[in-house]
């Protein structure tokens, strides 16, 4: 159980997958907001597994105990929402 978060990186044109265990739900809550940007450092690249794959990528970004994840404000591409 968890957050599954969908990340869009725009110097590749690629969509990768984000978990955060229900266990650090709580503390990284207030600093995600559907349509944000933002900027996540120090986390672990994992290999997806078949059973929990929602898009078509190897691997996954599994948010650990240092992670931090910070909204850009300034500078940040827009996302279409309607698309």
């Amino acid at each position: 159980m968890g957050i599954t978060v969908i990340f869009l990186d725009e110097n590749v044109n690629s969509v990768i997958f984000g978990f955060i265990p229900a266990g650090r739900a709580n503390h990284y809550m207030s600093s995600l907001k559907a349509g944000s940007i933002v900027k996540v450092d120090r986390f672990e690249v994992a290999r997806c597994t078949s059973m929990y794959k929602i898009i078509d990528h190897t691997f996954l970004i599994r948010f650990i105990s240092p992670t931090i994840v910070d909204e850009v404000i300034t500078g940040a591409p827009e996302i279409n929402l309607q698309a």
